[in-house]
């Protein structure tokens, strides 16, 4: 799931997961870090889920995907577009 909020010239977007499924550590890995694991890691929320908030440039697309232990590569349902194997995600 993506949550956004709107700031003057940025868009902070939220990377929700639930807590275990898929199980161990997971990051969200896209253009915005240079397809770097790692870099943004989800961390367990008082609500049972894990997530990780990015600041990223307003009115812009953005491709990613969520990698987890094992290397398991997988895509944002929620996002609503497809770039190619990636999740899209508008600004």
């Amino acid at each position: 799931m993506l949550e956004r909020t709107l700031r003057k010239d940025r868009t902070e977007v939220t990377f929700i997961l639930p807590a275990d499924i898929p199980p161990g550590p997971v990051s969200v890995v896209g253009d915005f870090n240079g397809w770097k694991p790692g870099v943004h890691t989800l961390v367990p929320r008082k609500d049972g889920k894990r997530a990780v908030t990015i600041e990223l440039p307003s009115e812009r697309t953005h491709s990613f995907r969520y990698l987890a232990a094992g290397d398991y590569w997988f895509n944002d349902e929620s996002a609503g577009d497809q770039d190619g194997p990636n999740s899209r995600l508008h600004t």
